[in-house]
């Protein structure tokens, strides 16, 4: 028996496994590229690289100042990476984000709330609806991050199964749901603080003083649920399901196995809800309800403190929006929390503060990548490289005169095409958000439009790329049913979704700028380049 680890895919699969297992672990990457912007930035020093900014004017001429390329290894700033070292750390601004929101996620995942409300959406569902449901969850389970790999694909095998239907046909859906449609959710969470946190950081490069609102994208990202809904159902029932045939296995995944197939945990078994769960799912909405009512209060409540009076009608909001980390944070703890009370696995505060602890534990990784980032980041922002590049890059697709709706749609394929070699979205983001943020906010394209281009490519991919953290797991839950099912297998079977979901994100965002309408609140689809 060939075990997951060993198979190995073929063609262009192949090609992109054995090249993408060729890149350095991403904490790495970056130390690497610091290495290359300090050689580039000599170099550029050197030849006397320069650009007019945007919106700097010099007071005595009257004229726009001239930037030029600085050596990263002129005195200053070298002397500025060795004292500025911690904050150019804490003042990376996903760190803030992404640490708040995981402190209070963190505790939903620990308690179980994620897992018994992933559970409870899917079981019993009517057989014709049973895809749709599972792939609304699915989406919607991108707010319990790891939880909905664990939890929810293996578990719509089993209620796949137990439906009568192929259960590998569920697992894809499921998978699709989670990975395919990563970015798209009716409310925004950590990835939008994660990814908003490294838009400001590039915008700021250029633009000092431009502020991100993590609920940037939630309109787009509200719509594209509903726009990969039906794409998810129709290519599973009409297209996976079929060419697999009728099901005949066993309906115990344990009996149809690999020999390294992990055994089934509890949480993947389509068991009812015990009384404990059902009663902590209740605290659990009530906290939810809670929390709302507390931040209508503040933004209609006496004294309006998440209202700036004082300011323009347009940014009047600027509060509130600026609130909704710290909100996501509330609600996730309260409700995680309040799930714990009533389930009996939070006895008492030291429970609820040792789960708060684990949570950061899981952020580890996340540390040590954020630091080479933030010093990428801010490095390549010292070298003025990044403003040179943006400048230029700009006025090169403003001589192109490309509509901005098929410039943003060739966002979106560079960003699949990507995707399958880096497959992190806050590393690969990192990257490539220095340029084109800035870049296209020359343009009058807003940082916002930027990132839902982003998103929409990001999420597409990651079904088939072999780089994907999760597709040895998603593999094996894959040959609990089918012990002969290979790399190949999956990325043929998850290859529909993938153009699929592409296609119709390129359709969707593309419309969207067409028709301008906003991404969000307070974030239209073209904003004139802010000022100083």
């Amino acid at each position: 028996m060939v075990s997951a680890s060993e198979q190995q895919s073929t063609g262009i699969f192949g090609w992109i496994e054995r090249t993408g297992n060729k890149l350095p672990d991403p904490v790495f990457l970056f130390f690497y590229l610091i290495l290359f912007v300090v050689v580039l930035s000599v170099v550029a020093d050197l030849l006397g690289w320069s650009a007019v900014h945007p919106i700097e004017v010099d007071p005595d001429s009257g004229s726009n100042v001239v930037i030029a390329a600085t050596s990263l290894l002129s005195a200053d700033n070298i002397q500025r990476l060795w004292v500025d070292m911690p904050k150019t750390f804490t003042h990376f601004h996903p760190l803030g984000y992404v640490l708040v929101v995981m402190l209070g996620a963190g505790v939903a995942e620990r308690s179980g709330l994620f897992g018994t409300a992933m559970r409870a959406g899917v079981r019993g569902a009517p057989t014709f609806l049973l895809t749709p449901i599972v792939a609304l969850v699915a989406m919607l389970g991108n707010l319990a991050a790891d939880a909905a790999y664990v939890v929810l694909i293996p578990l719509a095998g089993v209620i796949f199964a137990a439906a009568g239907r192929h259960p590998i046909a569920g697992i894809a859906a499921a998978f699709a749901g989670v990975s395919g449609g990563f970015s798209a959710n009716l409310f925004p969470g950590q990835l939008d603080a994660l990814l908003f946190g490294i838009t400001q950081a590039a915008a700021e490069t250029v633009f000092p003083g431009w502020e991100a609102n993590i609920a940037g994208n939630w309109y787009f990202i509200f719509v594209m649920t509903f726009v990969f809904l039906p794409v998810i159902w129709y290519v599973t029932d009409r297209i996976i399901e079929p060419r697999m045939g009728h099901y005949s296995g066993s309906l115990n995944p344990s009996e149809n196995a690999s020999d390294d197939a992990v055994s089934v945990d509890d949480d993947t078994q389509d068991r009812p809800l015990t009384e404990g769960e059902k009663r902590g799912l209740r605290y659990a909405g009530l906290a939810l309800l809670g929390v709302m009512a507390l931040w209508l209060l503040m933004l209609f409540g006496p004294g309006t403190a998440l209202i700036d009076e004082s300011a323009a009608p347009e940014a009047q909001l600027t509060p509130f929006y600026r609130s909704l980390v710290a909100g996501f944070f509330l609600l996730f703890l309260l409700a995680g929390w309040a799930y714990g009370k009533g389930v009996g696995n939070i006895k008492t505060h030291r429970d609820l503060v040792k789960m708060m602890s684990d949570s950061m534990v899981d952020m580890a990784y996340f540390l040590v990548l954020a630091f080479m980032v933030a010093h990428f980041v801010a490095m390549f922002s010292w070298s003025n490289l990044g403003l040179i590049t943006a400048v230029h890059g700009a006025e090169t697709l403003k001589s192109m005169n490309l509509p901005a709706p098929i410039l943003l749609g060739l966002v979106v394929i560079f960003v699949g095409v990507m995707n399958l070699f880096v497959g992190s979205a806050s590393a690969k983001w990192a990257l490539l958000a220095p340029i084109l943020v800035p870049m296209l906010m020359l343009l009058g394209v807003s940082a916002e439009t930027t990132t839902a281009a982003y998103r929409v490519g990001d999420s597409a991919t990651n079904i088939i790329t072999p780089l994907m953290v999760y597709f040895p797991l998603i593999l094996i839950f894959c040959q609990r049913w089918n012990k002969d099912f290979g790399i190949g297998n999956l990325t043929a079977m998850m290859l529909p979704y993938a153009l699929w979901l592409l296609g119709a994100g390129l359709v969707l965002i593309m419309v969207w700028v067409g028709l301008e309408i906003p991404l969000g609140p307070n974030a239209p689809v073209f904003a004139p380049p802010p000022t100083s």
